[in-house]
């Protein structure tokens, strides 16, 4: 335990991002939060942000900031997460909804783009509005769900995914990051496996985005969408983005036609037209007070830079594994995400029959990890706002509340 705790400070010690530790808001009575890959930390300063937004924006600009700022504030924000986060360039990404909807909209999408291709390809263990979504997509299109069952630590493989891609293939969509084992599928590689066969490519960065670099553009990826809350840092509910190549907009259809995507949308003609840009992916009114928080988060990406983000991330992970291995592993915990840090995203997920016992004790001690059915729990690492210290403090309340 002592050498654990010495390699953690000597880590935290020389962590090139160690000053934004003191960005982010304290939690009174929490000793350890790893669950930022579920709900992000908000920074200090967010309260203060909030008021200026009703004191100012809402409550002295009143509609005239509608003209002013909020009209493009979707497409502006998208743009700046495909900046920092995705490798994206402007025009291609865009904030609005949830990931369900989204998700939704470009699977719907996707399903009507080609008549002659009648089968969506989803991995089996994907989570659930995924899979909720592409049943429902198919049960309205009459088109064929096409399984993969990749091995459960490792995730899915190219293998994985020739295995089950033809002339049928639609679309086939995946997460980046395995939302249990943490798993990193390979983008670009299975992305021009899926290509190969004449299918288009949506991936669910919900897990990735802000804290695995990524180049979608580069990859030839067709379609994305991921959540703002988890390491961007939006808030509960806060809407989710959705990225469409160039190469997509004004062909592929999306089916919830609202007024906010319409070519003219204050020409409230007797008919629908969409708008041709990737204007075409929204629908209703956007939520705009919920675009606050996440702002103050791509502020701090850009600052460190992803691949730095990505390099804390893979310390604290590492550290995570060495101190499951000497403090866990004796006790019966299995690992349950893949040892290389190369091959995994931004959390750590362990196995144990009680688990959700623990996880319970935890929480009311003030450890916040979060479990996953059946016997799991995620250490969520959100290399901005996790110290190596922490990360360990996590580990031995796991070990103690086994112990006891």
């Amino acid at each position: 335990m002592s050498d654990l705790l010495e390699a953690a400070r000597a880590l935290d010690a020389a962590d090139p991002l160690r000053a934004h530790l003191d960005a982010f808001a304290e939690a009174p009575g929490v000793d350890a939060y790893l669950d930022g890959n579920s709900l992000g930390r908000p920074l200090r300063d967010i309260p203060e942000k909030l008021a200026a937004f009703v004191r100012d924006d809402w409550g002295t600009r009143l509609i005239r900031s509608w003209d002013e700022q909020w009209m493009a504030l979707p497409m502006e924000l998208g743009d700046r997460i495909g900046r920092v986060a995705l490798g994206a360039a402007s025009g291609q990404t865009v904030v609005a909804d949830s990931t369900s909807v989204l998700i939704y909209k470009l699977m719907r999408a996707a399903a009507a783009a080609d008549a002659t291709r009648t089968e969506l390809v989803i991995e089996a263990g994907n989570f659930p509005t995924d899979r909720f979504l592409a049943e429902g997509v198919a049960a309205e299109t009459g088109m064929t769900l096409r399984w993969i069952e990749p091995d459960p630590v490792l995730g899915v493989s190219v293998a994985d995914v020739v295995a089950v891609v033809s002339e049928r293939t639609a679309l086939v969509s995946l997460s980046h990051v395995d939302y249990r084992s943490g798993a990193l599928a390979d983008m670009p590689a299975i992305t021009d496996a899926v290509h190969a066969s004449g299918a288009l490519m949506m991936w669910d960065l919900c897990h990735s985005a802000g804290v695995i670099p990524m180049q979608l553009d580069a990859w030839g990826v067709d379609m994305a969408v991921g959540c703002t809350y988890k390491y961007l840092n939006g808030g509960p509910g806060s809407p989710a983005f959705a990225y469409l190549n160039h190469a997509h907009q004004g062909t592929l259809r999306q089916p919830i036609q609202g007024w906010w995507s319409a070519a003219d949308i204050f020409a409230m003609g007797p008919e629908y037209v969409p708008s041709a840009d990737i204007r075409q992916l929204l629908s209703g009114t956007p939520p705009v007070t919920s675009m606050l928080a996440m702002q103050g988060m791509l502020d701090l990406i850009e600052q460190s830079g992803i691949d730095a983000v990505r390099a804390k991330s893979q310390t604290l992970t590492d550290f995570a594994v060495r101190a499951f291995d000497e403090e866990l592993a004796p006790l019966g915990v299995r690992l349950l995400s893949p040892r290389d840090a190369d091959l995994r995203g931004g959390h750590v997920t362990i196995g144990h029959p009680d688990f959700r016992a623990v996880t319970q004790r935890l929480w009311a001690e003030g450890v916040i990890p979060d479990f996953r059915f059946p016997d799991g729990i995620r250490l969520g690492l959100s290399p901005l706002s996790t110290s190596h210290v922490e990360t360990l403090t996590g580990v031995i309340a796991v070990r103690d509340a086994l112990r006891g």
